[in-house]
């Protein structure tokens, strides 16, 4: 019993001399994600898209498509909770863009950015690894929010070309509402 407790007053005693170990971090100078922002000002959300808005955005988007001679693409529209509202599939386009379609509306109206950002942010370096640890993010163009009077209504995903294919795609949606 006697070396029991001397064991655990041993435990006890080193951890309380490791507690340096879990004092805060200096901020590193060269880590953008140190410096902290004076202002924090997202676009709220406002009430949902409904069918009739989602429908006039993603014909937008297919008359994209149509105008430029693609014919590979899926469009999906979400509303702020990146809920499916309207999806729309190509004939040609690629069973897998129809789940990453989906995913970039989702990840564009949760996280109220493109999905552009999270792409260029990860190519900047090993500060912004951390991003790729998050919920439901999806790093690849082609994923923008929707926004009216300056709310965000949901969000638009295009999936099926190159990147840049599918953020001009998901760019002519945008566009419908404004």
């Amino acid at each position: 019993m006697r070396r029991l407790i001397a064991l655990t007053a041993a435990g006890c005693l080193a951890l309380l001399m490791s507690t340096g170990a879990f004092a805060q971090v200096p901020p590193n100078p060269d880590n953008p994600n140190d410096a902290i922002p004076d202002a924090l000002t997202p676009p709220p959300y406002g009430e949902p898209i409904n069918l009739e808005t989602a429908r006039k955005v993603a014909a937008a988007a297919i008359a994209e498509t149509a105008k430029r001679n693609w014919n590979a693409f899926c469009i999906a529209v979400v509303n702020p909770s990146g809920e499916l509202v309207y999806f729309e599939k190509q004939d040609n386009c690629q069973y897998a863009s129809i789940t990453i379609s989906q995913h970039k509306a989702r990840t564009a109206a949760r996280y109220r950015r493109p999905t552009l950002v999270f792409e260029t942010l990860i190519g900047k370096g090993p500060y912004f690894a951390y991003l790729t640890t998050l919920d439901d993010v999806i790093a690849s163009r082609g994923g923008n929010m929707l926004v009216v009077d300056g709310k965000v209504v949901g969000a638009i995903g295009v999936s099926g070309g190159s990147g840049s294919q599918d953020n001009v795609v998901s760019l002519a949606g945008q566009a419908a509402l404004k």
